[in-house]
């Protein structure tokens, strides 16, 4: 006879309920040091935020995606498959930080 709870309990790196993969900053830190991240050895770090930029940051929940077919030059969806998994994760932001710099600019007006 086994001792303990037969619930189930999460793995550390599991997926959760949303999909989603959680670590701690302690768990990110070992896993990057065993080599266990697609994180490039060479990788920059950036540096540490100001003080007041968690004062200041607010949540931006993303709006509803919605699916299209678009055509576009071969050597630019080739450069951003070159870039790794994620092509069109990396398409959407930049098409995002375009956006969001037009209206910023419109809002200046």
């Amino acid at each position: 006879m086994s001792s303990g709870s037969s619930a189930r309990t999460k793995q550390a790196g599991a997926p959760g309920k949303d999909g989603l993969v959680r670590f701690s900053l302690e768990e990110i830190k070992a896993r990057r040091a065993r080599g266990e991240t697609r994180i490039k050895p060479d990788a920059p770090e950036r540096e540490s935020d100001d003080e007041d930029f968690w004062t200041r940051a607010t949540v931006r929940m993303p709006s509803g995606k919605t699916s299209v077919h678009l055509r576009l030059d071969t050597d630019v969806l080739d450069w951003f498959k070159a870039q790794g998994s994620g092509h069109l994760t990396r398409m959407n932001a930049v098409l995002r930080s375009y956006v969001d710099a037009k209206n910023q600019l419109k809002a200046k007006d």
